[in-house]
């Protein structure tokens, strides 16, 4: 079966890189909207709204259009992407030795059908020294990160549990994507030639 071209409304390496890995066919035609929280928004309602709004961007006729986007919360606070080396910081110490959420909103839409959803994904982090923050920041690798963190890099080192979806807190649950694409009657998976074993 030949997989759909689905347009990806992001610039994010690490949604196509999940993508890809996945063996869905795609192309990039990324959106450019304000990102602002609105105040008093939910963390989930803020999210889907975005998702919705890069999608409705780049949207031409009947094409399945997928915008996504991901912030993480701690104590019911949106946290973003950090400033600065300072702010990396501030956040770091906010994540050591504690839970929090991360939540992706996917908005999957072709012509006017249109299927959304949130997924959370609980992430424990280790309690952090003030050297491993430091250590952590000079790798550069916190600062284009919601919560400041890759968890599929460097930060690896000091997950000690995730409750849900890994790919979420990279940045796509992939099997929700995939979900949400068959409920709007897109097949996702290609003839990638695979054979079995025998």
């Amino acid at each position: 079966m030949n997989s759909p071209i689905l347009i990806l409304a992001s610039a994010s390496p690490r949604r196509a890189e999940l993508l890809r890995a996945a063996g869905v066919s795609f192309t990039v035609r990324a959106a450019d909207i304000d990102e602002a929280c609105r105040p008093g928004e939910p963390a989930a309602d803020y999210v889907l709204r975005l998702a919705g709004e890069k999608a409705e961007a780049v949207a031409r006729g009947d094409e399945l259009v997928l915008g996504a986007d991901t912030t993480v919360v701690i104590d019911g606070e949106i946290v973003g992407k950090p400033t600065d080396a300072a702010d990396a910081a501030r956040m770091l110490r906010a994540l050591g030795g504690r839970w929090h959420e991360v939540l992706t909103a996917v908005h999957l839409r072709r012509g006017s059908q249109i299927r959304a959803e949130v997924a959370i994904t609980r992430v424990k982090f280790a309690p952090l020294s003030d050297e491993e923050i430091k250590w952590y920041i000079a790798s550069g690798e916190p600062f284009d990160k919601a919560g400041a963190y890759a968890i599929q890099g460097y930060a690896s080192l000091f997950i000690e549990r995730i409750e849900g979806s890994y790919s979420n807190v990279v940045g796509l649950p992939v099997q929700l994507v995939y979900q949400l694409a068959r409920e709007l009657g897109a097949e996702l998976i290609a003839d990638c030639g695979l054979r079995n074993a025998d």
